[in-house]
């Protein structure tokens, strides 16, 4: 099993600690973000950063839906890190500051990839998927910060 891996990133015209703040609000904004592909979301418990536990559908594809239950760590400053209790899935979100004003956002989700045709074909195509929702993910991020 391969890992598959997808990376997005965005320049966001707010300060670090606001877009970390909003990304770590599990309870209001991050919900706001989320675009169609995501179905039930729901914090189970904490709601803020470190601690939270919150539950989705994912639907990257017509036929592909993952059941994620995300354990939420922050190990370092500006990074949060979310971990599917269902699956090898780990997605990392890392805030930086670039220059004044203005941050950036990178978010990258790692999985161990199905083996054989199929894993080719997610390794060819999961990650360009997954960046388009993630992409969208930052953009109303942006435009959340941004206001």
């Amino acid at each position: 099993m391969a890992q598959v891996e997808a990376t997005t990133e965005r320049i966001i015209a707010a300060d670090a600690e606001t877009v970390f703040d909003a990304l770590a609000d599990y309870t209001g904004t991050r919900g706001k973000l989320l675009p169609e592909h995501f179905s039930e979301y729901e914090v189970r418990e904490g709601g803020d950063g470190e601690g939270t536990l919150v539950h989705w559908k994912l639907q990257a594809t017509s036929k592909r839906v993952r059941d994620c239950l995300l354990e939420v760590t922050e190990p370092t400053d500006g990074q949060l890190v979310e971990k599917d209790r269902n699956s090898s899935m780990v997605t990392t979100w890392i805030v930086t500051p670039a220059g004044e004003g203005k941050s950036k956002a990178v978010v990258t989700t790692v999985w161990n990839g199905a083996g054989g045709i199929g894993g080719f074909f997610e390794r060819t195509f999961a990650p360009k998927g997954l960046g388009r929702i993630y992409d969208t993910v930052l953009a109303n991020l942006a435009a959340e910060v941004e206001g």
